[in-house]
Protein backbone atom coordinates (compact mmCIF):
# COMPACT_ATOMS: atom_id res chain seq x y z
CA UNK A 1 0.00 0.00 0.00
CA UNK A 2 1.42 3.35 -1.04
CA UNK A 3 1.30 6.38 1.24
CA UNK A 4 -0.47 9.62 0.38
CA UNK A 5 2.90 11.30 -0.23
CA UNK A 6 3.95 8.53 -2.61
CA UNK A 7 0.67 8.62 -4.51
CA UNK A 8 0.84 12.38 -5.01
CA UNK A 9 4.51 12.74 -5.93
CA UNK A 10 5.76 14.15 -2.66
CA UNK A 11 7.90 11.08 -2.06
CA UNK A 12 9.73 8.63 -4.31
CA UNK A 13 10.64 6.21 -1.52
CA UNK A 14 8.56 3.51 -3.24
CA UNK A 15 10.65 3.58 -6.43
CA UNK A 16 13.83 1.87 -7.62
CA UNK A 17 16.39 2.94 -10.22
CA UNK A 18 16.18 1.06 -13.51
CA UNK A 19 18.50 1.58 -16.48
CA UNK A 20 16.52 2.00 -19.71
CA UNK A 21 18.69 2.84 -22.67
CA UNK A 22 21.45 5.09 -21.40
CA UNK A 23 19.58 6.61 -18.46
CA UNK A 24 18.37 5.57 -15.03
CA UNK A 25 14.68 6.04 -14.33
CA UNK A 26 12.78 5.86 -11.04
CA UNK A 27 10.35 2.98 -11.53
CA UNK A 28 7.83 1.18 -9.34
CA UNK A 29 9.41 -2.21 -8.45
CA UNK A 30 6.35 -4.11 -9.70
CA UNK A 31 6.87 -2.55 -13.13
CA UNK A 32 10.58 -3.22 -13.65
CA UNK A 33 10.49 -6.63 -15.32
CA UNK A 34 7.62 -5.83 -17.67
CA UNK A 35 9.22 -2.53 -18.70
CA UNK A 36 12.56 -4.17 -19.49
CA UNK A 37 10.81 -6.97 -21.38
CA UNK A 38 8.89 -4.40 -23.45
CA UNK A 39 12.11 -2.61 -24.32
CA UNK A 40 13.76 -5.90 -25.25
CA UNK A 41 10.87 -6.79 -27.55
CA UNK A 42 10.82 -3.37 -29.18
CA UNK A 43 14.58 -3.37 -29.73
CA UNK A 44 14.40 -6.90 -31.19
CA UNK A 45 11.79 -5.59 -33.65
CA UNK A 46 14.26 -2.99 -34.90
CA UNK A 47 13.34 -0.01 -32.74
CA UNK A 48 15.38 1.82 -30.10
CA UNK A 49 12.89 2.01 -27.23
CA UNK A 50 13.54 5.04 -25.03
CA UNK A 51 11.74 6.92 -22.30
CA UNK A 52 11.27 10.66 -22.73
CA UNK A 53 9.63 11.11 -19.33
CA UNK A 54 9.00 8.75 -16.44
CA UNK A 55 8.59 9.60 -12.77
CA UNK A 56 7.70 13.24 -12.18
CA UNK A 57 7.66 14.68 -8.65
CA UNK A 58 4.92 16.95 -7.34
CA UNK A 59 7.20 20.00 -7.53
CA UNK A 60 7.85 19.47 -11.24
CA UNK A 61 4.15 19.02 -12.00
CA UNK A 62 3.39 22.12 -9.92
CA UNK A 63 5.95 24.12 -11.90
CA UNK A 64 4.37 23.05 -15.21
CA UNK A 65 0.90 23.94 -13.91
CA UNK A 66 1.86 27.35 -12.55
CA UNK A 67 3.79 28.30 -15.70
CA UNK A 68 0.72 27.52 -17.79
CA UNK A 69 -1.60 29.42 -15.46
CA UNK A 70 0.71 32.45 -15.49
CA UNK A 71 1.13 32.44 -19.28
CA UNK A 72 4.79 31.50 -19.18
CA UNK A 73 3.95 28.29 -21.06
CA UNK A 74 1.44 28.14 -23.90
CA UNK A 75 -2.03 26.68 -23.41
CA UNK A 76 -3.48 24.46 -26.14
CA UNK A 77 -6.95 23.37 -27.15
CA UNK A 78 -8.11 19.78 -27.72
CA UNK A 79 -6.66 19.95 -31.26
CA UNK A 80 -3.24 20.98 -29.91
CA UNK A 81 -3.65 24.52 -31.24
CA UNK A 82 -2.32 27.40 -29.12
CA UNK A 83 -4.75 29.51 -27.12
CA UNK A 84 -4.48 33.19 -26.22
CA UNK A 85 -4.57 32.88 -22.43
CA UNK A 86 -4.97 36.64 -22.01
CA UNK A 87 -8.60 36.24 -23.08
CA UNK A 88 -9.34 33.33 -20.74
CA UNK A 89 -10.72 33.39 -17.22
CA UNK A 90 -8.87 31.44 -14.53
CA UNK A 91 -11.54 28.74 -14.69
CA UNK A 92 -11.08 28.45 -18.47
CA UNK A 93 -7.30 28.24 -17.98
CA UNK A 94 -7.73 25.40 -15.49
CA UNK A 95 -9.86 23.46 -17.95
CA UNK A 96 -7.40 24.12 -20.80
CA UNK A 97 -4.42 22.97 -18.75
CA UNK A 98 -6.15 19.74 -17.80
CA UNK A 99 -6.41 18.71 -21.46
CA UNK A 100 -2.64 18.23 -21.65
CA UNK A 101 -1.23 18.45 -18.11
CA UNK A 102 -2.34 16.69 -14.97
CA UNK A 103 -3.28 18.46 -11.78
CA UNK A 104 -0.27 18.40 -9.42
CA UNK A 105 -0.71 15.44 -7.10
CA UNK A 106 -2.89 13.63 -9.64
CA UNK A 107 -0.36 12.87 -12.36
CA UNK A 108 0.06 9.20 -13.24
CA UNK A 109 3.75 10.04 -13.58
CA UNK A 110 3.94 10.30 -9.77
CA UNK A 111 3.62 6.54 -9.40
CA UNK A 112 6.55 5.17 -11.41
CA UNK A 113 4.09 3.20 -13.54
CA UNK A 114 3.68 5.52 -16.53
CA UNK A 115 6.13 6.51 -19.24
CA UNK A 116 6.28 8.70 -22.34
CA UNK A 117 8.12 6.54 -24.87
CA UNK A 118 9.64 6.90 -28.34
CA UNK A 119 11.91 5.27 -30.88
CA UNK A 120 15.23 7.09 -30.78
CA UNK A 121 16.36 5.55 -34.11
CA UNK A 122 13.42 7.21 -35.89
CA UNK A 123 14.20 10.77 -34.80
CA UNK A 124 15.30 12.86 -37.80
CA UNK A 125 18.84 14.30 -37.51
CA UNK A 126 19.11 17.35 -35.28
CA UNK A 127 15.44 17.02 -34.33
CA UNK A 128 14.13 16.86 -30.78
CA UNK A 129 11.04 14.95 -29.75
CA UNK A 130 8.05 17.27 -29.31
CA UNK A 131 5.57 14.71 -27.91
CA UNK A 132 2.80 15.85 -30.21
CA UNK A 133 0.23 13.50 -31.78
CA UNK A 134 1.28 14.13 -35.40
CA UNK A 135 4.69 12.58 -34.72
CA UNK A 136 3.03 9.27 -33.81
CA UNK A 137 0.09 9.32 -36.20
CA UNK A 138 1.84 10.10 -39.48
CA UNK A 139 5.48 11.05 -39.01
CA UNK A 140 8.73 9.68 -37.58
CA UNK A 141 7.17 7.77 -34.62
CA UNK A 142 4.33 6.21 -36.64
CA UNK A 143 5.85 2.75 -37.17
CA UNK A 144 6.82 2.59 -33.50
CA UNK A 145 3.31 3.58 -32.43
CA UNK A 146 1.75 0.90 -34.63
CA UNK A 147 4.09 -1.67 -33.07
CA UNK A 148 3.21 -0.46 -29.56
CA UNK A 149 -0.50 -0.82 -30.25
CA UNK A 150 0.06 -4.44 -31.24
CA UNK A 151 2.44 -5.37 -28.43
CA UNK A 152 2.17 -3.40 -25.19
CA UNK A 153 -0.77 -5.42 -23.84
CA UNK A 154 1.41 -8.56 -24.02
CA UNK A 155 3.78 -6.89 -21.59
CA UNK A 156 1.19 -5.60 -19.16
CA UNK A 157 0.90 -2.03 -20.45
CA UNK A 158 -1.89 0.02 -22.06
CA UNK A 159 -2.61 3.53 -23.37
CA UNK A 160 -4.55 5.48 -20.69
CA UNK A 161 -5.23 8.41 -23.02
CA UNK A 162 -6.33 6.95 -26.38
CA UNK A 163 -8.00 9.00 -29.08
CA UNK A 164 -11.47 9.99 -27.87
CA UNK A 165 -11.26 7.56 -24.96
CA UNK A 166 -10.64 9.76 -21.92
CA UNK A 167 -11.08 13.26 -20.54
CA UNK A 168 -7.48 14.08 -21.40
CA UNK A 169 -6.27 14.84 -24.92
CA UNK A 170 -4.89 12.01 -27.06
CA UNK A 171 -1.38 10.96 -25.95
CA UNK A 172 -0.09 8.14 -28.18
CA UNK A 173 3.31 8.25 -26.43
CA UNK A 174 1.95 7.65 -22.90
CA UNK A 175 1.94 4.03 -21.69
CA UNK A 176 0.88 2.75 -18.28
CA UNK A 177 1.50 -0.51 -16.39
CA UNK A 178 -2.04 -1.78 -16.06
CA UNK A 179 -2.00 -3.82 -12.84
CA UNK A 180 0.15 -1.46 -10.77
CA UNK A 181 -1.39 1.80 -12.00
CA UNK A 182 -4.86 0.40 -11.36
CA UNK A 183 -3.97 -0.09 -7.69
CA UNK A 184 -2.51 3.41 -7.47
CA UNK A 185 -5.56 5.01 -9.07
CA UNK A 186 -7.91 3.19 -6.70
CA UNK A 187 -5.92 4.49 -3.73
CA UNK A 188 -5.87 8.10 -5.01
CA UNK A 189 -9.26 9.14 -3.69
CA UNK A 190 -10.72 12.61 -4.08
CA UNK A 191 -10.51 13.39 -0.31
CA UNK A 192 -6.87 12.30 -0.22
CA UNK A 193 -6.04 14.53 -3.18
CA UNK A 194 -7.93 17.49 -1.70
CA UNK A 195 -5.97 17.20 1.54
CA UNK A 196 -2.65 17.05 -0.29
CA UNK A 197 -3.53 20.22 -2.22
CA UNK A 198 -4.57 22.28 0.81
CA UNK A 199 -1.18 23.88 1.41
CA UNK A 200 0.19 23.70 -2.15
CA UNK A 201 1.08 27.05 -3.81
CA UNK A 202 -0.95 26.20 -6.89
CA UNK A 203 -2.19 29.04 -9.09
CA UNK A 204 -5.93 29.03 -9.63
CA UNK A 205 -6.46 27.16 -6.37
CA UNK A 206 -9.94 28.64 -5.88
CA UNK A 207 -11.14 27.05 -9.12
CA UNK A 208 -9.21 23.83 -8.56
CA UNK A 209 -11.09 23.29 -5.29
CA UNK A 210 -14.38 24.37 -6.81
CA UNK A 211 -13.97 22.02 -9.77
CA UNK A 212 -12.24 19.16 -7.93
CA UNK A 213 -15.16 16.67 -8.14
CA UNK A 214 -15.40 17.31 -11.89
CA UNK A 215 -11.62 17.20 -12.30
CA UNK A 216 -11.43 13.91 -10.42
CA UNK A 217 -14.18 12.24 -12.43
CA UNK A 218 -13.40 13.72 -15.85
CA UNK A 219 -9.60 13.90 -15.94
CA UNK A 220 -8.25 11.48 -13.33
CA UNK A 221 -10.38 8.33 -13.22
CA UNK A 222 -11.85 8.76 -16.72
CA UNK A 223 -9.20 6.89 -18.70
CA UNK A 224 -9.33 4.64 -21.72
CA UNK A 225 -8.34 1.02 -22.13
CA UNK A 226 -9.52 -0.15 -18.72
Amino acid sequence: MMTADQLTGHSESHLIDVMVGQKNFAVHPYVKQDLLALKQSADAAGFNFNIASGFRPFEKQLSIWNKKMSGELVLRDENNQPLDSSHLTDEQKVRAILLWSALPGASRHHWGTDFDVFDRHALPPHTGLKLEPWEYLHDHQHRFYLWLKENIEKHGFFFPYPQGGSGVAFEPWHISHRATAKQCLAALTQPLLAKQLESAPILGKEYVHKLLPEIYNQYIVNIGGQ
